[in-house]
């Protein structure tokens, strides 16, 4: 079963960011057992060809699912052209946008996908099956971290072919005024807001958090689309946590 049909269905789904160009930490969270693979080009060091080389490392061992830096469909298509097994906008604010966002995630008729020929598509090997199924394959996520987006949610859950609303609470809180104060009563109403939202509309809910803990709330409240942890913050974690024990042993 393919990424979107899971999403859908509403297994739970657990990931992880990746931020370092490096397909060997991507080999390392698949073997610890993720079940996909956040791979953030929005913030990470990445342009095309280096984010194309972590999906080549993941394979068909893991979907990998691409954050692009912002809603123009030159990165859209890029990511999906390269391989993603979905795609994750950021500040998706309004209506209008989501809609641009599906559009550029789909071939025509459904919306206006550029065609070219990529490693989605066995570099013109598979296109024909590719083109055929992508519309079908391809899980569009888009993000809710803004106080705009919180005000007009209830308009973005209504645009066909979003499959997953996901909230990133850092920037969510600092649109609030509030940057990194992840436990503020106004973020948690803003959050709920989403989140009813989304479950009268039957859009699945995503969330990221840093720690097991910062994630555990959300799961037992329905989340299934969850990436918990990132890359860099697991080796500094393990790494002072080795030292500190040598040094205070």
């Amino acid at each position: 079963m393919d990424f979107r049909a899971r999403l859908i269905n509403g297994e739970t789904l657990l990931g992880t960011m990746i931020t370092l160009p490096s397909p060997e930490m991507v080999e390392i969270m698949i073997d610890v057992g993720y079940d996909w693979l956040f791979v953030d080009c929005e913030h990470g060091a990445f342009d095309t060809a280096t984010a194309q080389s972590l999906l080549q490392a993941a394979g068909n061992r893991c979907p990998c699912v691409i954050r692009v830096p912002n809603s123009d469909d030159v990165w859209i298509k890029k990511a999906l052209d390269i391989g993603a097994s979905g795609i994750i906008v950021p500040q998706v604010n309004s209506a209008s946008q989501a809609r641009s966002v599906v559009a550029s995630c789909k071939y025509p008729p459904e919306g206006t996908r550029g065609v070219g020929i990529g490693r989605a598509h066995g570099y013109g090997a598979n296109f024909n099956d590719y083109v055929a199924c992508a519309n079908d394959q391809i899980a569009v996520i888009v993000q809710a971290e803004h106080i705009d987006a919180v005000n007009r949610i209830d308009e973005i859950v209504e645009v066909k072919g979003i499959d997953a609303v996901l909230i990133g609470p850092y920037d969510l809180s600092a649109s609030l005024g509030k940057i990194g104060k992840l436990d503020d009563p106004e973020l948690a109403v803003a959050i709920e807001k989403v989140r009813s939202c989304c479950a009268a509309a039957g859009i699945k809910l995503g969330f990221f958090g840093v720690s097991a803990e910062a994630v555990k709330p959300f799961l037992a409240q329905g989340y299934t689309l969850v990436a918990v942890g990132v890359d860099v913050l697991f080796a500094s974690k393990s790494a002072a946590e080795t030292l500190q024990s040598l040094q205070y042993s």
